[in-house]
């Protein structure tokens, strides 16, 4: 195959041994959105253990622009120093698709499944196919969704399951504040705490309250117009999605007992670690990366209408830049798709 418009150039990638034949988005240093091109590179090979996944649908979040910015600083030692680390030059954590190929030891899928999953610190998914373990963070893709819808479900809805229902387990009778709640985590966690009985506070812009509303917040708070962090003893649950608060800040609004649970920053799990010893607030911290489990419950939710996705804009992989661009803006709902194949 041979790509010659626009910004495609000819990439192989070390240890992929298939000949040139898939579009991927690529960023081979730190910076602007205009640093991912759409390239033509190598198939990868599945292993006896591995997947090879036709992607239909991916998507861009926020952490993956981070990544590709090289933020933090301190994760540099994970995504490279001074340029990605070659495996990571493809992003792309979330990804819906067919099955293409499975290596000789695969039971678990077969060649034509239709599946759901995470890839995780391999990436990749921002291409026309991903390899993955067959025992990685996989599902069959739910019934009736669309691949764009799929894809959507992936990330944001299995780690509000995990910390809130795992790490924190909320229950009927507790009052619970989602901070960044028309995210692509937030509008999940939303909906789960009050499906887990809970009485819910949503934080969110002033052009998203009504979304939130809908999503079943009891209560929506305006950040322009209102610091929840002044409220005293009012939660026994914060959970901060997108990393704008602190524990210092927001430990007088939690009620005796109350947790602050935040999906960002290396110091919070220091934090993690001093309250654990104490009695009192806590914070708890938690990184969910294996979520074959969740994956399946998210499934059930979703296919029996539980849970609601939330997709803001759709983008083909030809203008991830102009998608990677949007979710920069701050101003997303939900989730940012990319469709990869028809």
């Amino acid at each position: 195959m041979s790509l010659t418009c626009g910004n495609t150039e000819n990439v192989l990638s070390s240890g992929w041994l298939a000949s040139p034949g898939m579009r991927a988005a690529v960023h081979t240093r730190f910076g602007p959105p205009d640093v991912v091109r759409v390239v033509e590179s190598a198939v990868p090979v599945p292993g006896k253990g591995d997947v090879l996944i036709k992607v239909h649908a991916t998507t861009v979040t926020s952490a993956e622009c981070a990544m590709r910015r090289g933020e933090p600083l301190w994760g540099r030692v994970i995504i490279g120093l001074r340029r990605p680390r070659r495996r990571l030059r493809t992003l792309g954590m979330e990804v819906s698709g067919v099955v293409a190929e499975v290596g000789s030891d695969v039971r678990r899928f077969a060649p034509g499944d239709e599946v759901y999953g995470f890839t995780g610190f391999g990436a990749g998914g921002h291409a026309e196919y991903v390899r993955m373990p067959a025992s990685g963070s996989l599902a069959p893709k739910p019934a009736g969704l669309t691949f764009a819808e799929a894809a959507a479900a992936v990330d944001g809805a299995t780690t509000a399951l995990f910390f809130l229902r795992d790490k924190l387990g909320v229950r009927a009778g507790q009052r619970v504040l989602v901070n960044g709640a028309s995210g692509s985590i937030g509008t999940y966690a939303v909906q789960l705490a009050k499906l887990f009985g809970a009485e819910v506070v949503g934080v969110c812009g002033p052009g998203n309250v009504e979304l939130v509303q809908s999503l079943g917040a009891d209560e929506v708070v305006d950040y322009t117009k209102r610091d929840f962090t002044a409220d005293v003893d009012a939660y026994d649950v914060v959970f901060d999605t997108v990393g704008k608060s602190s524990f210092s800040r927001c430990r007088r609004a939690l009620r005796a007992g109350g947790k602050y649970a935040p999906t960002t920053g290396l110091h919070n799990v220091l934090w993690g670690l001093w309250t654990s010893l104490r009695g009192g607030r806590k914070v708890v911290f938690g990184m969910s990366v294996r979520k074959n489990a969740g994956l399946l419950t998210v499934k059930e939710m979703l296919e029996d209408g539980r849970l609601r996705i939330v997709v803001d804009r759709t983008y083909p992989l030809d203008r991830i830049a102009e998608a990677h661009r949007y979710v920069d803006s701050g101003h997303k709902r939900g989730n940012v798709v990319i469709t990869v194949a028809d």
